[in-house]
């Protein structure tokens, strides 16, 4: 199971290469995964109706005993079916629906097949928190599709409606699944659902918080209006991922959770009543739309509350007609969205008062729209009739209390609206078909061209399933069973076409004789629905709370964001003090147990650290503060050194290094003194706000030190050093071993923020200023000189430097000892694991080489040592660290899991190897990448601002390099 459905994904990172070579038919070839998924559920059909599931775990972290868990019963097995095999279906239509060439069709492509695989595996998964996960990959991916075209506001506005309220239901819905988990002892599905947890209110408010996430997945009241506003989104997404496949989630969570929590207080009250109403809302609103594609949403909306009441009720028979119309619906909605696709892209439009004898053009097309209404509308014998025939024998135990928890007065009401909103479907499917392919008096027929068969298959493949599974009452019946028998109710009922001349046969018939009535008179109920049209809605009501959002918004950044650093730092320090500091006042009044100091060095540096921060605030030169700042650092790490850790030492001297190399680049661009305005009163606010914080901060620390009532775990470190990451350096194998995950994260939000740097100082690419010494091109008619032809010298910077920029001994020291500098670097980093190094120590070292060699050699001199792409470097670090991770897969390991071999290599003897070095590889790549990205930002840029300023900004610099190179 998991490989299938990452296969999918798998197919989505091939998708953009397959669409440049094959263009729209990429569709077909994708098609080939769901389809494998597809044989698969089939395959494993005789396990399923035997009454048993097919199951799969695959361990995550053992530690913690997490897992992957997936599972497929009967309800899955349904749901599996439904999504593999009409995403089989729609791909294939989408090949002949879009054109080769068209603009997003690589991002359209890469979004829908993993959205597949999204979907299969929120169907399958087996414990609360995977779902979750694939729940909100589902959102993500709609969001893709969605806005598959962002130059239009519609498609923008849509796609984000779609992801806030999804989104948000979905938060909620992680709260309730973690508070269910605690409850259950368990985050299995399986086991919550075989022994259900004891009422409690903690339990009645988990299960309702879970069902606000599926009532926003599946558009029900008051999340109802974010569905037809999806329809901006290509058709084929509106047949999937709005009709059989993403608004399903919702149904489906009912579904699976309603055996064990139906009996929860306020279940029946929230899915039955927003069921109805929802199914009553959207029905009317269908009736009035001109937009054939915007009528069928509505429709969805409305199937979409019947399904929630069905599986709602709880009982066998509910369950029953449930799963039934789950599977009709799916049919025959998809069915619909298809052939609307079909109608505008063959007339161009979908404005029904247009649309005039298409049915005569396309009359295979139009036969399957007949047969998908008729299914929708509950019409013999298609399986729509044959579910319905269930659902009024399930509603009818309502009236008839049966049902626990409902009166029977409640379940007149919602059979009333049942039947109201089932002759709501019956009269705006004849209105979609009347408006789709009727001709009409008085309007010319509409231009149509030619339908290629491919192109109609799909769609008439769905609705030959719809009327094959009307005669399939006893088989489904069947295989129905083996879920909705684990239900209360009567075991008599079934699914059929024919159950003898009894009420729900009556109500069938009534529904569908009051649904040609509101037809007929279509005119007179539009007019009827004008009159109580008005601006209150759901939707309405969202845009006012989005304009509230966004004005608050705009209004505290106004506040706060005012482009004074000061001001911003005052702000965070301000909530340091005044949310955490007054929890630290709070838990003064235990005894604190505080040491002093075990050695007098401690004193010495301490006083150091304080002397040196007290005489930086007050310096008046920008470089003297920044150099004092710099011996707190310098200070901090020789403490760490006195307390017996050289590898923290030894990264926070690197660090304050290159720290302040950076300061003192940026420093040439800013004035030498600060501000020589007269100091004001608000340096009292600022001092007593400084040392408010480092008062609050010490005694964070020390309330922590003292709340510990616990062996840290941390005292575990060294033997799982040695026994896990087969090194004796903990910290090294901490950070690559241990929290490796975390170390994966920090690198991860480190390329990000070079990206930031690069995307804002970089206004063209980063190699654009990538240039060596060979390259810079000499002026007409000089000849380099003879001192400048052949000879390979170590330092070709400095040839482009002027004499007053350079420095002989510098220069010899740097000849000396670059290549010394990245031999030691290069020992950090197969060193770190046994001994004080690692990849960032290494990268930092690396990255301090670069910066002599700049320093001594100018901009030039940079690109000579480093002639490499930053981002190449940063990305290709990120690619190995991740590869590192994942490794372990291939031979059938845990990720993140070190492991270690031998080599014997001639004349060397043995070597002893861990895997997590290709990590620390992969650390340190993007240590000097960022320090490159630094460099040339900081260094090579401001380098070429200055010599343009000093030669009065008329004059281009890389002129007068050429010059300076050609006439020295």
């Amino acid at each position: 199971m998991l490989a299938i459905v990452v296969a999918h994904f798998v197919a989505a990172a091939f998708a953009p290469l397959l669409v440049r070579r094959t263009g729209r038919w990429t569709f077909a070839a994708l098609a080939v995964v769901p389809a494998v998924a597809l044989v698969w559920a089939l395959l494993g059909s005789g396990t399923v109706l035997d009454g048993g599931a097919v199951t799969q775990e695959v361990t995550w972290i053992p530690a913690l005993g997490i897992e992957l868990a997936l599972s497929m019963g009967l309800l899955q097995w349904v749901m599996t079916l439904v999504v593999a095999g009409i995403g089989v279906l729609v791909l294939l239509y989408c090949s002949w629906y879009f054109h080769t060439g068209e603009d997003g069709l690589v991002a359209f492509a890469t979004a829908f097949i993993a959205f597949v695989g999204a979907m299969l595996g929120l169907v399958v998964a087996n414990d609360l928190l995977v779902l979750f996960v694939f729940w909100e990959l589902t959102t993500i991916f709609s969001y893709l599709l969605i806005g598959f075209d962002p130059l239009k506001r519609a498609n923008r506005l849509a796609a984000m409606e779609a992801l806030i309220v999804t989104t948000l239901g979905g938060l909620v819905m992680l709260v309730g699944m973690l508070v269910l988990g605690a409850e259950a002892g368990t985050l299995r599905i399986s086991e919550i659902l075989a022994d259900p947890p004891a009422a409690s209110t903690s339990l009645t408010v988990a299960v309702l918080l879970i069902l606000v996430g599926a009532l926003s997945k599946s558009a029900l009241f008051p999340f109802q209006f974010w569905l037809p506003g999806a329809m901006a989104a290509p058709t084929p997404v509106s047949a999937y991922l709005h009709a059989a496949s993403m608004v399903k989630a919702g149904v489906y969570l009912v579904a699976l959770l309603a055996p064990a929590f139906s009996d929860v207080p306020g279940w029946h009250l929230v899915v039955l009543g927003l069921g109805t109403l929802t199914m009553l809302v959207g029905g009317w609103r269908a009736l009035r739309q001109i937009d054939v594609k915007l009528l069928l949403a509505y429709g969805t909306v409305s199937q979409l509350g019947f399904l929630m009441v069905l599986f709602g009720i709880g009982t066998r028979t509910a369950a029953l007609a449930g799963l039934g119309l789950l599977l009709s619906h799916a049919l025959f909605k998809a069915t619909l969205f298809l052939v609307v696709g079909i109608v505008d892209h063959q007339t161009g439009t979908r404005d029904l008062r247009e649309l005039s004898g298409v049915g005569r053009a396309m009359p295979v097309v139009a036969a399957a729209a007949v047969l998908a209404g008729a299914s929708m509308a509950g019409v013999p014998p298609l399986v729509g009739f044959v579910s319905k025939e269930t659902v009024w024998a399930a509603v009818l135990e309502l009236t008839e209390g049966e049902v626990a928890g409902i009166p029977p007065w409640a379940g007149w009401l919602v059979t009333l609206g049942l039947l109201a909103g089932s002759a709501f479907t019956a009269a705006y499917t004849l209105r979609f078909l009347w408006g789709a392919f009727w001709p009409k008096p008085g309007v010319p027929p509409t231009p149509v061209t030619p339908v290629p068969a491919p192109f109609a298959a799909s769609p008439v493949v769905l609705a030959v399933l719809s009327l094959g599974f009307g005669f399939a009452g006893a088989a489904l019946t069947s295989a129905f069973d083996l879920y909705a028998g684990a239900l209360p109710g009567p075991a008599e009922e079934y699914l059929a076409l024919w159950h003898g001349l009894e009420l729900p046969l009556a109500f069938s018939a009534f529904t569908l004789l009051a649904g040609v009535g509101l037809f007929a008179a279509r005119e007179a109920v539009c007019r009827f629905a004008a009159l109580f049209a008005t601006r209150y809605s759901a939707e309405a009501a969202y845009r006012v709370a989005m304009r509230f959002v966004d004005r608050a918004a705009v209004e505290t950044t106004g506040q706060f964001q005012r482009g004074s650093v000061p001001v911003y730092l005052g702000v965070i320090l301000v909530v340091v003090l005044a949310a955490p500091g007054a929890a630290l006042v709070v838990s003064l009044d235990r005894d604190l147990d505080v040491i002093w100091w075990d050695r007098p060095a401690q004193v010495i540096l301490g006083a150091i650290s304080i002397l040196s921060a007290l005489a930086a605030a007050r310096s008046r030169r920008r470089l003297r503060a920044v150099a004092l700042a710099g011996v707190t650092g310098y200070a901090t790490g020789v403490l760490f050194l006195v307390h017996g850790a050289p590898d923290i030492a030894l990264t926070q001297i690197l660090v304050e290094t290159v720290s302040l190399v950076v300061f003192v680049l940026v420093l040439r661009r800013l004035p030498p003194f600060f501000s020589d305005r007269p100091l004001s009163r608000t340096r009292y606010w600022r001092a007593a706000l400084g040392a408010g914080v480092g008062t609050a901060v010490a005694g964070f620390l020390v309330v922590a030190a003292n709340a510990r009532s616990s062996t840290p775990i941390s005292e575990a470190f060294a033997d799982a050093a040695y026994d896990f990451g087969y090194g004796r350096n903990v910290v090294n194998i901490t950070l690559v071993d241990i929290r490796a995950w975390d170390t994966m994260g920090e690198i991860a939000v480190l390329v990000a923020a070079a990206t930031g740097v690069a995307s804002l100082i970089f206004l063209d690419s980063r190699t654009a200023g990538i240039r060596r010494v060979r390259d810079i091109p000499y002026p007409e008619g000089v000849e380099k000189l003879p001192s400048q032809q052949g000879r390979r010298v170590w330092l070709p910077g400095p040839r482009t430097l002027s004499p007053d920029r350079r420095s002989i001994v510098f220069e010899v020291v740097t000849r000396l000892i670059f290549h010394t500098i990245m031999v030691f670097s290069i020992y950090l980093l197969i060193a770190g694991h046994n001994l004080p190094g690692g990849g960032f120590a290494a990268g930092m070292v690396t990255g301090l080489a670069l910066m002599v060699r700049y320093l001594a050699g100018g901009r030039y001199e940079l690109d000579e040592a480093a002639p490499v792409d930053a981002g190449v470097l940063i990305g290709t670090g990120l690619f190995i660290a991740a590869l590192a991770s994942l490794g372990p897969f291939v031979i059938g390991g845990e990720a993140q899991r070190t492991y270690d071999f031998y080599l014997y290599p001639p004349l060397i003897g043995e070597i002893h190897v861990v895997t997590s070095i290709f990590f620390d590889v992969g650390v340190y790549l993007v240590v000097v990448g960022l320090i490159l990205d630094l460099l040339r930002t900081f260094g090579s840029r401001l380098d070429r601002h200055i010599l343009r300023e000093e030669r009065g900004g008329d004059v281009d610099a890389e002129r007068g390099d050429r010059e300076r190179v050609a006439f020295r």
